[in-house]
């Protein structure tokens, strides 16, 4: 344990002393992963599915606010649904200005939760976002979980119904606007994550705050039960055919991952907890103190010692 409380200490002076320069490299490669993702989806358009234009997005992405990297993400749907057809491209720049308006009104504040919620579901463990964004964040965070959600059903659903809007005529342009816009409001599985991930940021948000021992630990495992448990009764109840051994797994990485944000973030030792109780003219105060548990790494200091040789003493002449 000690070895790891060293390490984190390592890391954590590292990050501090070589933050300018690590926050962009950071935002370069979320900027890189999202839009690799986006083109990997749905790469409609070949003039920006390229590497160059990738790179050189995610370059003006490192350099600008972490939030910019949405508004870079959202321009290369509303481009790829546009070489789709132009009504997709409608539909997704209306929803886009929805999610927006609440994002921004909400919790503007959350960026990595609308972002990696779409990289975490392509790669099978969207569970953790909530997990994570109940520890570090608030309540409102279940917003921008929600819109991520949103935004990923609604580019997976443009990437399995591509083939049939373009056997679509040109000419029906309702039945493209029918045909996406039911598309989304009756995906159960959409819905279901959305309940389910919300109540899961909420739980975990106020059990984390409790004045018990092991309050994260225990907010971890409960808002892991919770989104299982609604998971799988909606997939009974509504039918959305979710793969229970993905759901297992996804949710065990996801539990180790929040185990890992709580030893960075909330590493506390409760075995020195301490209750302090004293009062004043107005009130009696009760005071549980919980001491932090830090390590302070190793200082090594490399002495250097220079061996002279010692010059004979001159002979002394006597008369």
């Amino acid at each position: 344990m000690t070895s790891l409380l060293v390490a984190k200490q390592y890391i954590k002076n590292f990050v501090s002393r070589y933050e300018i320069y690590l926050k962009p490299v950071g935002k370069l490669i979320l900027a890189l992963i999202t839009l690799m993702t986006i083109n990997g989806k749905i790469g409609f358009m070949q003039k920006i599915d390229n590497i160059s234009v990738v790179l050189i997005a995610a370059l003006m992405c490192s350099f600008m606010p972490t939030n910019f990297i949405i508004v870079v993400a959202a321009l290369f749907v509303l481009l790829h649904l546009y070489a789709l057809s132009i009504e997709c491209a409608a539909i997704g720049l209306v929803l886009f200005l929805v999610l927006f308006l609440l994002y921004f009104r909400f919790s503007p504040k959350d960026t990595l939760a609308v972002i990696l919620t779409p990289i975490c579901t392509a790669m099978g463990i969207p569970y953790v976002v909530p997990l994570t964004m109940g520890l570090v964040g608030t309540p409102a965070s279940a917003v921008s979980v929600a819109c991520g959600v949103i935004v990923s059903s609604f580019i997976k659903h443009m990437s399995d119904s591509a083939t049939a809007i373009s056997s679509m005529e040109t000419e029906d342009m309702a039945a493209k606007f029918r045909f996406v816009i039911d598309g989304l409001i009756n995906n159960k599985e959409m819905i279901l994550m959305i309940v389910a991930f919300s109540v899961t940021v909420i739980l975990v948000y106020f059990i984390k705050r409790l004045a018990i021992d092991y309050a994260w630990t225990i907010a971890i495992a409960a808002g892991a039960l919770a989104d299982m448990m609604i998971l799988l009764v909606g997939d009974l109840v509504f039918d959305t055919n979710g793969s229970i051994a993905m759901l297992i797994v996804g949710t065990i990485v996801s539990v180790l991952a929040a185990k890992v944000v709580e030893f960075f973030v909330f590493s506390v030792d409760y075995s020195r907890t301490e209750k302090v109780q004293f009062e004043d003219d107005e009130y009696y105060y009760y005071v549980k103190a919980i001491p932090k548990i830090n390590v302070a790494a190793p200082s090594r200091t490399v002495k250097k010692i220079n061996s002279h040789k010692r010059k004979p003493a001159p002979s002394q002449s006597h008369k």
